[in-house]
């Protein structure tokens, strides 16, 4: 809330200040619960699917939050590289000094 305050930004709605700080713990309160929830409910299903059903599932419910995550690390360093080598193009045309050093 103070940062919003020093940067002059406020949130439609809401008065600067306390009220700024009371919304936004709200709403971080609620992100935080959502998130709980949904990770608890991705690690324990396929314990239940191996309970319930005699599955045979080799990853657990931590493995596959781990495997997503790395493989969507890996895709924004993709789109970072593939960006990067857009801006060299421009920076090239450019013939800007210290380029290429």
């Amino acid at each position: 809330a103070d940062n919003l305050k020093k940067s002059g930004a406020f949130i439609p709605g809401i008065r600067p200040g306390e009220q700024t700080s009371k919304y936004i713990d709200k709403v971080m309160t609620r992100l935080t619960l959502a998130g709980a929830a949904y990770i608890t409910f991705v690690c324990l299903v396929p314990q239940f699917m191996i309970m319930a059903w005699d599955v045979q599932f080799y990853f657990g419910g931590t493995s596959l939050l781990i495997i997503v995550v790395v493989i969507m690390d890996f895709m924004a360093q993709v789109q970072t590289h593939m960006m990067s080598h857009q801006y060299d193009n421009v920076l090239k045309k450019a013939n800007l000094k210290g380029y290429g050093r």
